[in-house]
This record gives C-alpha cells, structure tokens and sequence, in this order.
C-alpha cells in the first residue's frame, strides 16, 4: 500500500538580514519541504517587521508600484531611495536614506550621521500626493533624534494632515538606560564616550521637541527607534506608532493563509530573547494559534525562554564549525537553510 503525505506548510520568514532577503529565505525553506514532502501544500509569505526588507515585502504583498527619489545618505551623500505607491498610500523605508547598509564599517559613526535624507524622502512622497504613510524603522545608521529629518526645508508643511504610522519592533524610548544612544548606538559604531555625548544631544532633542510640539518623547515607548526617529515623527507630525509584524501580518493576508495549515515554520538571522520583544518569529507565532510553529534561525541562543514561549521545534540553519564569512554567501544560505528545513521536518 503507497501512503500519500498531504500537509499544508505556512512558511513565513524574515530576511537573514546580512546575506538573504526574506522571499529567498523563504524560497530556501520551501526547496527544503519539497525534499521530503514533494505533494505538500506550501505557503510562502515573506515578512518584515519593519526593518530592513519590508519595502520589498509590501511591494508584493500590495502589489504597489516601486518608484524612486534622489536623496541624501547619512552622510550627505546622494543615493536613490526606493519606496512603493498605491493610490495614496506610499510604503517608506527609512533605512533606504539612512540605513547601515549605505555606509562602510569605517565610515560608522552616529556622531556624524544624520536623517535629513529620510525628511527628504518624505517630501518627495507627499509631494507625490500621497497622505498615508507606512514608514519602517529600523537598520539606520543615526542617533541624531530625528534632528537631520527636521531641517529638510518645507516638511513640516507637507505633511500637515497626512496619517503617518510608524512600524516598528522595539519599545526603546527615547533617552536613558534603555534608549536609543545606551542601547543601539554601540552597534552603529559609537564608543562608550561618544555613547554619553550622544546621550546628552539625545536629551537636548527631546527638550527641543517638549518646547516645540508639547509632547515629551523623552520615556514614550517606541520614541528611540531608528536613534529617535520615531519620537521625532511622532511628535512633531503625530505619527502613530504600530507593531510592524501585526501590521504586515493583516496587510499581507496571513490569517486566511493559515486555513487548513499542518504547520509553520518561520525564522531569522539570529533568535534569542529578543525574538520575544516583538519580532517577526513571534507575532508569527502568535497568530498561528493551535498551529504548531517551528522556528528555522541562522543562530539560535536562550532556548529555553523560546520553547516556553511556544516553539515546537528549535532548530539553527548555519553549522557552527563553519566561518561567518563564509556562511554569509547567499548561496551557501540558501543551501543551509533549505537542508535544515528538511531536517526539521523529521523532528515532527
């Protein structure tokens, strides 16, 4: 007697931010299903939870059309920024003006950076005739409160009367022990001096804002994203703030992909505990209900608080003997991840 395995697979990654985008992850993880369950039923839906990838993740997901605007870097460079339209809604990343990635390892330095270009980036979209704007933060190379943004000359004008919701994953607010200089300033290539002196610039900025706008940014959760871009935005233009992951989750159909599902799997770069802060792996897991969920990640730390979270299956993608350099190829990703997709499913 033959016996046909028919299952429903939900795959729903984020990008392996350094080498993969989340739809190749995601193509990996349903090469790896196909190896052992060659009549499953797969799903594949990309995610971002507002960082870095999540223009490309709702362009397909809206089918919103790609353009384009010349706008500064976060060192005053020009650099052509991509963003997305439909109708009037515009999707923004702000990492495309003022990301990390725009800037060599040497040239990191959150003292010097600046978000003008993302105050650019806004006008040009509303100048566009766009009054709806979902803006992704995260993956920037700035600490500047916002400042750079504000100096962009006709801004406060143009967005006058526009919905602006913010997405993004962390709480941060916007100065102290927690905020945006002590807590993401060091991995955007500050030193632990430069960390106070962009402390108290922070903490200026969160005065000028107070005197400005009336809004004190200074411990409202959410405010110290992309080194206090979003107080800035929220302050100052009264940007909302949303959970990225939720609101990608809605806008890219996941609830009814789920009908009928047998499983998820969903992943990213590196899972710890801060997978649990509102990543995507977890807003995934959240919606996935009764559906058991499997977590695929590049590296995977504080296993114990995952599982408790509900994870059925842990599993790392990238072997541990083998150097970064080299499993940061994307093809040696990509290879990874599918071959431990397929040895997840034998832990089912």
């Amino acid at each position: 007697m033959i016996i046909f395995v028919i299952m429903k697979i939900v795959i729903a990654p984020d990008s392996y931010k350094e080498c993969l985008s989340s739809p190749r992850v995601a193509e990996a993880m349903a090469a790896g299903v196909r190896s052992v369950f060659p009549d499953a039923e797969i799903v594949t839906i990309p995610l971002s939870d507002g960082g870095e990838g999540m223009l490309d993740v709702l362009l397909a997901a809206l089918g919103a059309e790609e353009r384009t605007a010349r706008v500064s870097d976060p060192l005053g460079r020009p650099v052509t920024a991509r963003w997305g339209r439909l109708g009037d809604l515009a999707v923004v990343e702000t990492a495309q003006a003022a990301g990390l990635t725009l800037l060599a390892p040497s040239e990191r330095n959150p003292l010097k950076t600046s978000t003008y270009g993302v105050g650019e980036l806004l006008l040009e979209v509303s100048r566009q005739g766009c009054r709806h704007i979902l803006a992704g933060l995260g993956g920037s190379a700035t600490c500047d409160g916002g400042a750079g943004m504000l100096e962009v000359p006709g801004l406060s004008e143009a967005l006058e009367g526009c919905l602006v919701e913010l997405l993004c994953d962390v709480d941060a607010p916007f100065v102290g022990p927690c905020g945006a200089a002590r807590i993401f300033a060091p991995q955007k290539g500050a030193t632990p001096e430069e960390v106070e002196l962009l402390e108290a610039r922070m903490m200026r900025m969160a005065d000028y804002l107070r005197q400005r706008t009336g809004t004190d940014v200074s411990d409202l959760p959410g405010a110290g994203a992309a080194g206090g871009l979003g107080g800035a935005l929220t302050a100052c233009f009264g940007a909302r703030r949303v959970s990225g992951i939720d609101r990608i989750l809605d806008l890219a159909g996941f609830d009814d992909a789920l009908s009928g599902a047998d499983l998820v799997i969903t992943g990213e770069g590196r899972s710890d505990r801060q997978t649990l802060q509102g990543k995507v792996p977890l807003g995934v897991l959240h919606r996935a209900g009764t559906i058991p969920v499997a977590l695929l990640s590049g590296r995977i730390d504080d296993r114990d608080a995952l599982s408790a979270a509900g994870f059925r299956v842990l599993l790392e993608a990238s072997p541990r003997d083998l150097p970064l350099s080299v499993l940061l190829r994307p093809s040696v990703a990509a290879e990874n991840i599918a071959a431990a997709t397929a040895q997840l499913l034998s832990h089912l």
